[in-house]
């Protein structure tokens, strides 16, 4: 009855237009040169798109990406029994797919390696495909309703580029190779789960909506038989919101903790006065929740401050955290409100001599009628300078060697973000500052144009090693003789 109803509004198309309509899906389900050529151009637009975290460039991919034609082939070919269609239209949708996974993999890879652009963590964009809910499924049915629907009718195939942009065949796609050259195996899953999802619920549409345009054998109206083909896609669909389901209510679940976990931390972090929240990243891997947050503040903070506020979060969540913080050092500068200047005191060092000679009385002696000369000897100080040698450290002269890989850059702070790029033989000014991370020494630097940042000092060749030597000037007594003549 309910059929009856669905082919009473969707009228059946005739026989000649059901063989048009195969003609004009059949050569695009094949796995030609235009098909493979627009599946990388899409690929290529789609894993940048990713990267850069721009929902217009990711549009602009799904536009052209070729991907829906071999799945609407898939479903045709299913409801008539043209076996030559079903296969070619299955090859060129697993090799499409294989084909934009590996290419977004490599492209992912050589930013890796010369960064283009710096990955500090996976952008929105990405994370928005590893977590496939019912949702997806239901936009997926409506999609490829549309699809199909449209491809039987001439005067509708305006409507496929909006169909294209509702599916998102490519992104997933392209984010299963970002997250396998990552090492990222749970965006990899989440995105191929995502990819399956479409692909079957859109055969499925596409042959629900082939069935009751009068495709096949057994879609005569008076027989209540399905294909075969239909129950089985849509036994498929069906299967598929065993996991959906589990992925939607765990990433609900995820999310309303993540939100209730967020506005704890930016209270406590708030209470310190001179510090606000910037970012939290959240580790579930194990029993102890992993949480590291960024903060922006204008002064230090301290250990205690920092294990006080790892006790205030336990008691707030009443779970087993592990806490690390980095902090971003800002200052807030108004235009109407000039800044005090505050002198600071300053200890100089300043030599002083040792021990003063002391006077003392010394007799004369007796006068007689011959007169006599005496020596009488009064030790004065006399300062005499003397070199002493002290090294003072002064900034080094040094040039950044040629490698290949990886591409040299200057780093806010050791393994932070990088602020510029550096060419080889291009010579810098190595400061004082020296810090280990990540097994390597780095050195703080200042390139020509001014601007002071950090590199491994693996890379830099010292040219011009300085020791200045400073004189002091050291007092010594030097004792003098003054002759008088006594009557």
């Amino acid at each position: 009855m309910l059929f009856r109803l669905f082919q009473q509004l969707v009228r059946p198309l005739s026989i000649q237009t059901r063989e048009k309509v195969i003609a004009e899906i059949t050569p695009l389900s094949s796995p030609g040169f235009d098909f493979f050529l627009l599946v990388i151009l899409s690929c290529s637009i789609a894993t940048l798109g990713l990267i850069t975290d721009s929902p217009a460039v990711i549009i602009g991919a799904m536009l052209v990406a070729p991907l829906m034609s071999p799945i609407i082939g898939i479903g045709l070919a299913s409801i008539v029994g043209d076996s030559s269609l079903l296969k070619n239209a299955t090859s060129a949708l697993l090799r499409g797919a294989a084909l934009a996974i590996l290419l977004s993999a490599l492209v992912t890879l050589v930013n890796t390696y010369l960064p283009i652009i710096s990955l500090q963590s996976l952008p929105q964009e990405v994370l928005s495909r590893t977590h496939p809910t019912p949702i997806d499924l239901m936009i997926a049915f409506s999609g490829g309703i549309a699809a199909a629907y449209a491809m039987t009718q001439a005067n509708l195939s305006a409507a496929l580029p909006g169909v294209a942009i509702a599916t998102a065949l490519m992104p997933p796609l392209c984010t299963v190779g970002i997250g396998l050259s990552l090492g990222r195996l749970d965006v990899a899953g989440g995105a191929i789960l995502l990819f399956i999802t479409n692909a079957v619920t859109i055969a499925f549409a596409a042959v629900l909506v082939f069935f009751l345009r009068g495709f096949g054998s057994s879609s005569v109206v008076g027989k209540s038989r399905l294909p075969r083909s239909l129950v089985l896609s849509a036994s498929l669909t069906l299967l598929l919101f065993v996991p959906l389901n589990y992925w939607g209510v765990q990433f609900f679940r995820d999310a309303s903790e993540n939100r209730q976990i967020y506005e704890v931390v930016q209270e406590l972090v708030a209470q310190f006065g001179n510090a606000e929240l910037v970012e939290l990243d959240l580790d579930r891997a194990g029993e102890v929740l992993g949480m590291e947050i960024t903060v922006r503040t204008n002064s230090q903070l301290r250990y205690h401050q920092v294990v006080q506020l790892q006790e205030s979060i336990v008691a707030q969540l009443n779970r087993p955290i592990s806490l690390k913080v980095n902090q971003i050092f800002a200052e807030r500068l108004d235009p109407l409100i000039p800044p005090t200047f505050t002198p600071t005191p300053t200890i100089t060092l300043t030599h002083t001599p040792g021990p003063s000679p002391t006077p003392t009385k010394t007799p004369l002696p007796t006068a007689t009628a011959t007169p006599t000369a005496t020596l009488t000897s009064s030790p004065t100080a006399t300062f005499l300078p003397t070199a002493t040698p002290t090294n003072t450290p002064t900034p080094q002269l040094a040039q950044v060697i040629s490698t290949l890989l990886p591409r040299m850059q200057i780093y806010q702070s050791p393994g932070g973000p990088a602020i510029g790029q550096l060419r080889a033989g291009q010579p810098i000014t190595v400061l004082y500052g020296r810090q280990v991370f990540g097994g390597l020494v780095w050195v703080e630097i200042r390139d020509a144009e001014g601007r002071v940042g950090w590199m491994p000092e693996l890379y830099l060749r010292v040219l011009i090693p300085t020791v200045t030597a400073t004189r002091t000037p050291s007092a010594t007594l030097s004792p003098t003789v003054t002759v008088t003549a006594q009557p």
